[in-house]
């Protein structure tokens, strides 16, 4: 993968020198020569800081739901589920959701980061795993590693979980990392986050119709979590009402809105009110022009190819009547969420500061021994 991101910046330098060659002077054409070898160079050098994107991952085909969902389930740092309350591997299958998932993440990764930094992909639940991404990065020789989470807002069973499978990974082997680790673990309010979500939003309220505009009540959908990890304090629910906040604010509260949440599995109490239920409620008193907004969402996957987009949007919106129902599309390769990307790594790495002081603070009412023990190993690292 870092190969492709590589290959690219290549060829883009190789027509950088047709372009001298054809209509510039020779002194012109030895610079962007130059110009070239150094950028050779750079990637022949092993790379001095390794930047790891952290995220769940999604199956590209019908054969990876097997593996996906074993992995999934079997992760005690997400939740405790019935096993027969999963999602079926057919409904995964009728979107190529984890293929525009895994695509997303490659792009975003081999435009925003460049030589002498490297970036690795480490999934939680699909290859590639976060721990194989560990073992390229030590047999690269990376110096100085930093753990970037794509979650915006910090959950336990997302962000939390990654952090885990790293600490165990050097626990498990009974060894102490090679390389100096950081981590950049949340981003809720970050500028340019809040700008990309704002324009999104925008640009799809512009295709509502004009008489109706102003009366579209915008529905920010997050994924749920049980209450049970609520109410052993878990940040998430804080920091997503803190991105709606902000967007909002941006858009000058343009329209009326709610923060509903998505995607509860079983028969446990989940964080709610639930977006289907919402979507019905607002049908059944008069408010038929809704735009759905997947806040917690940066990349389109199956909760938003699908759930979203089809058993909201298409299926619910037909049986409530609904009148106009649209889906605010998902930042994705969206250059200003690239520039997002980049400030955050630029600002961490600048900041040597080994994690948020977010990080260092376990939920009042943590259950799993292994948060503690992660947030001590990323907390005490020695980066100068």
């Amino acid at each position: 993968m870092a190969a492709l991101g590589s290959a690219g910046r290549l060829l883009h330098c190789e027509s950088l020198n047709l372009c001298f060659t054809n209509k510039t002077s020779r002194r012109d054409e030895a610079f962007c020569r130059i110009f070239l070898l150094k950028n050779l160079l750079s990637f022949c050098r092993k790379p001095k800081t390794g930047i790891l994107m952290l995220n769940m991952g999604g199956p590209e085909k019908l054969e990876d739901v097997h593996d996906f969902l074993l992995r999934l389930f079997m992760d005690t740092d997400l939740m405790k589920l019935p096993v027969q309350s999963c999602q079926s591997p057919q409904r995964i299958s009728k979107r190529a959701t984890g293929k525009k998932f895994v695509m997303f993440t490659k792009s975003l990764s081999q435009n925003v980061f460049s030589a002498p930094h490297k970036f690795y992909i480490g999934f939680r639940y699909v290859n590639p795993l976060t721990e194989e991404a560990i073992e390229e990065m030590e047999k690269d020789g990376v110096e100085r590693a930093v753990a970037f989470t794509q979650y915006p807002q910090y959950s336990c069973s997302t962000t939390g979980s990654s952090l885990n499978a790293i600490y165990r990974y050097y626990r498990n082997r009974g060894d102490r990392p090679k390389m100096r680790w950081s981590v950049i673990d949340r981003w809720p309010t970050h500028p340019l986050l809040v700008e990309c979500f704002a324009e999104h939003i925008q640009n799809e309220l512009l295709k509502f119709p004009e008489d109706k505009r102003e009366d579209v009540v915008i529905l920010f959908s997050a994924h749920s979590l049980p209450m049970a990890v609520v109410n052993r304090g878990d940040p998430y629910p804080q920091e997503v009402g803190a991105t709606v906040q902000r967007v909002m604010e941006r858009l000058g509260h343009c329209n009326p809105y709610r923060l509903v949440w998505q995607s509860r599995v079983g028969p446990m109490a989940w964080l709610g009110p639930q977006t289907d239920d919402v979507i019905k409620g607002l049908s059944e008193r008069g408010k038929k022009n809704i735009l759905l907004v997947p806040i917690a969402f940066t990349s389109d996957h199956i909760e938003t190819l699908h759930e979203l987009d089809i058993e909201y949007a298409q299926v619910l919106g037909e049986e409530c009547g609904v009148e106009n129902i649209r889906r605010a599309e998902s930042l994705n390769g969206n250059p200003l969420f690239m520039r997002a990307l980049a400030d955050l790594v630029q600002s961490h790495l600048k900041s040597n500061e080994p994690c948020s002081r977010q990080l260092t603070l376990r939920c009042p009412l943590c259950t799993n021994p292994t948060c503690g023990e992660t947030k001590a190993f990323f907390a005490s690292q020695k980066l100068s």
